[in-house]
Parts: C-alpha cells; structure tokens; sequence
C-alpha cells in the first residue's frame, strides 16, 4: 500500500512538471538560447556579452612625460606622438603644457577628454599583476602621491589611448579635468 502510494505521488508530480512546461523539454537547445537572450538572460546566447564585457573598454595607457622630453623647453605645437593615422601634438608655453591635440590623416582633428586620478595609470598593464617586491620605493623617477592628468581619444580600432603627465607638467591642470575610473573598478 505505501509503495503504490508514493508511486502515484511520483507519477503525479512527474506530470505536473511535464504539464507547467512541458514545452522545456521538446524545444532544441538553440531555441532555448534564444528564448533567454529575449528574455535579458546573458547566459542564453552564446554570441552575446555579458554585461561586465560590456562595461569593460580597451584602454592603452601611455607615459607621455617621456616622450614629450626636451620639447617642454620650447613654447609652441609640438608632435611627440603617433599611432596608426592620428598623430598627437602637445601645445607648450613657458615650460608647461596648456593642452594636447590629436588629428587623424584623413578626418581631421579629434576630441580630446582630460582625465585626472591620484594612480599612476601610465605604470598599469591591463590584465596583469603587479608584486609589491617588484615595485621601485621612493626613486628619483617616480612621483608619489600626485595627481596625474591624462588626454585621452579613441583610435580606430575602438582602443582609448591616454596620455598620461604629473600635474607639475601641466599649465591648468585641474581645468575640465574629469576624474578617471579604470574600467575593471566595476
């Protein structure tokens, strides 16, 4: 008597289970990627992002103090740096910068964004580690706790390539400088 009881039990369960979404299980796998992908599901498509790989953009960072070297010392527009068809020019007057340009070969001028943080974004590698051991403390080259300010524009490949000076470097550093959030922060 009890086996027959929990045998109907789990007869009647299995096929209320079968009922409510029945569907589930005659539906191919693709068709069921795709009803989560409409559904907002990132898992239910193969194809698509997640919205961490989204959120996250390719940035090159550059330490532009040692390119721009010896051009510091003469006022006027000076060409320090170039990749691919954009060439990057910094604008100087009495040994600061007041402003960095970038023009593309063939459309011309491109925008520029000011950025500013506390990190020496110019030392980050993306996607490695750094060991503390390996870190240089207190050299003559480094500058700790400053402010660093950075020009910024994208490429043609979609990277965003990023200048990056010590604020001493700059004329107005703080001017239209937007405060910089690495991507990974997320």
């Amino acid at each position: 008597m009890i086996r027959i009881t929990s045998l109907i039990a789990a007869s009647i369960a299995i096929l209320g289970l079968i009922a409510v979404d029945g569907s589930a299980l005659a539906q191919p796998k693709d068709k069921k990627d795709k009803d989560r992908a409409e559904q907002g599901d990132p898992k239910g498509s193969k194809g698509d992002k997640t919205d961490k790989e989204k959120k996250l953009k390719k940035v090159k960072h550059v330490k532009a103090k040692d390119l721009v070297g010896d051009k510091i010392k003469k006022n006027g527009k000076h060409k320090f740096h170039e990749s691919g068809k954009h060439s990057a020019f910094v604008n100087v007057k009495d040994g600061k910068i007041t402003g960095v340009n970038v023009s593309h070969a063939e459309k011309g001028n491109v925008p520029v964004k000011k950025y500013k943080t506390t990190k020496d974004m110019s030392q980050a590698q993306a996607g490695s580690i750094h060991r503390v051991a390996f870190n240089l403390a207190q050299s003559g080259t480094q500058y700790l706790g400053t402010t660093w300010i950075g020009y910024a524009y994208y490429d043609d490949w979609g990277y965003e390539v990023i200048y990056w000076f010590p604020y001493d470097m700059i004329y107005d550093y703080d001017t239209g400088a937007v405060e910089y959030v690495p991507a990974d922060y997320y």
